[in-house]
């Protein structure tokens, strides 16, 4: 039996913009299992990306209960929560966050120096994972002579130096061609067959053939998928006058 890795009770997230509040999550309930793929949809504007930013302790919200774990997030302090992302969470991001003057061997290896890893053992783990991602022969390119596909297989790489049990990614193919795309999710793919547990955010639909599970958010709410379906052919239809 497949247990629940996170819960998510009435969630929300609300901000102030000029003057008007902006409600990026309007109770948000979810749970996901254990050992699954979960594709998270919906267009710019619909909370995706401030749910997985919530999840990831990475934010605080307006209301709601955060559970990863078993562990409350939403009532960790900060100390607390960087840790708990440290041993448990990996981050993957559309923009890559590499540092540029760093060899894509010493991206990787950056993260365990917080960790108080010693110099040699962050050395082999960084090309292992690597040489995992298939980037074994370009460990000691800076990320100008990388492509944005290698560049975030290097990203991937270093979410998985502290061996975290859960991935979360913002729209990892967002700035990447077709074919690099759908390799990186290939490789979130055989991460999550190899038992790990993948979260990705996306507006992209070509993502949910790897999902073992689905869900669909508009104006911070969760939908159905015919609900949301029937929005994004309101809205395809409106762009093109009909």
């Amino acid at each position: 039996m497949t247990s629940s890795l996170i819960q998510i009770t009435g969630l929300k997230k609300h901000f102030q913009m000029g003057g008007t509040t902006v409600r990026a999550l309007d109770g948000v309930d979810i749970e996901i299992p254990a050992h699954t793929f979960t594709v998270v949809m919906g267009p710019s504007g619909s909370g995706k990306s401030s749910l997985l930013y919530l999840l990831g302790g990475l934010d605080r919200p307006t209301a709601g209960e955060i559970t990863v774990s078993g562990e409350r997030l939403d009532q960790m302090d900060e100390n607390a929560l960087a840790l708990f992302r440290r041993k448990t969470m990996g981050f993957i991001f559309q923009s890559f966050n590499l540092v540029p003057s760093m060899s894509a061997l010493e991206n990787v290896a950056f993260p365990m120096q917080f960790a108080g890893v010693a110099a040699s053992l962050r050395n082999d783990r960084s090309k292992k994972l690597l040489e995992q991602v298939g980037l074994a022969d370009r460990s000691h390119h800076t990320p100008s002579e990388l492509s944005g596909g290698q560049q975030q297989r290097v990203a991937v790489a270093r979410a998985l130096v502290n061996d975290p049990s859960l991935i979360l990614a913002d729209e990892p193919t967002g700035n990447l061609d077709s074919q690099s795309g759908v390799a990186v999710m290939q490789l979130l793919s055989d991460l999550h067959r190899a038992g790990r547990t993948v979260l990705v955010v996306t507006h992209d639909p070509r993502m949910t053939r790897f999902a073992t599970h689905k869900i669909f958010l508009l104006d911070g709410k969760v939908v159905s998928e015919a609900e949301y379906q029937s929005a994004a052919l309101d809205a395809v239809q409106f762009s093109h006058g009909g």
